[in-house]
């Protein structure tokens, strides 16, 4: 009989718990329908990476360091270069790995952006991860893979 009480009153509360938690969800979704929630949201998830993409390369930069001083490493470097990159950057690293090697320019037609300059930041940062050289022939800058 003691069970079946407690059984009772747990089914009790447990009713007013999801009354409470299902008002808690639906005024949070009411939240997602205004763009400046989601904005912040964006803003911060963009935070974030940057702050990953700063510690692994860090992190690369002392591995790079350990193999300089002679040290073993195990070959990890290139998967976490691939798996964080944006989606963006994956396939511009796709397209000059097909093509050989490129030009903001080229980046900028192929991946509709509007300027030049877009497309030029784009590529100089994948040249500071590490993932591309460039080389100035005249007045054209390249962009190729680096050869690991």
């Amino acid at each position: 009989m003691r069970d079946n009480e407690d059984n009772v009153n747990k089914g009790a509360g447990g009713s007013a718990f999801k009354k409470e938690l299902r008002s808690d969800l639906e005024h949070n979704m009411e939240k997602f329908n205004d763009p400046v929630v989601l904005g912040e949201l964006v803003y911060r998830l963009l935070e974030e990476r940057e702050n990953t993409n700063r510690i692994l390369k860090n992190i690369l930069a002392k591995l790079d360091s350990l193999e300089a001083k002679g040290v073993s490493v195990p070959e990890v470097k290139e998967e976490i270069k691939e798996v964080l990159l944006p989606k963006i950057d994956e396939d511009i690293m796709k397209y000059i790995q097909k093509t050989g090697k490129v030009t903001a320019e080229m980046v900028r037609t192929r991946f509709k952006y509007k300027g030049k300059n877009a497309a030029s930041a784009r590529l100089n940062k994948l040249v500071g991860l590490g993932l591309l050289q460039k080389k100035q022939v005249g007045k054209k800058v390249f962009f190729f893979p680096t050869s690991h």
